[in-house]
């Protein structure tokens, strides 16, 4: 079953390859969204796809890039994604 998840991210996480590694993993994983910087220094991701690999994600958020240091998630899940069309996922 496709799930999808909103993703808030804090700590170091921007200017560190976040949103770039995100974007590989979740390439990676087969799911599609977006990762984008947030004006108060986090990164937000949102993405549909298969249930196992939206876990998978969201395990990968809390140790992100090389060179973050993730201090915080916060995270949503829902059956919504019949309502949004992502065809990749892409750095915003």
């Amino acid at each position: 079953m496709n799930k999808h998840i909103i993703i808030k991210i804090s700590g170091r996480v921007q200017g560190v390859w976040f949103r770039k590694s995100a974007q590989n993993e979740a390439r990676q994983l087969g799911v599609s969204g977006f990762a984008r910087n947030n004006v108060d220094d986090t990164v937000t991701i949102e993405a549909c796809g298969e249930e196992n690999n939206i876990k998978e994600l969201l395990k990968w958020s809390y140790k992100g890039s090389k060179f973050a240091r993730v201090d915080n998630v916060k995270y949503e899940i829902d059956d919504n994604c019949g309502d949004i069309n992502y065809k990749e996922f892409k750095i915003l």
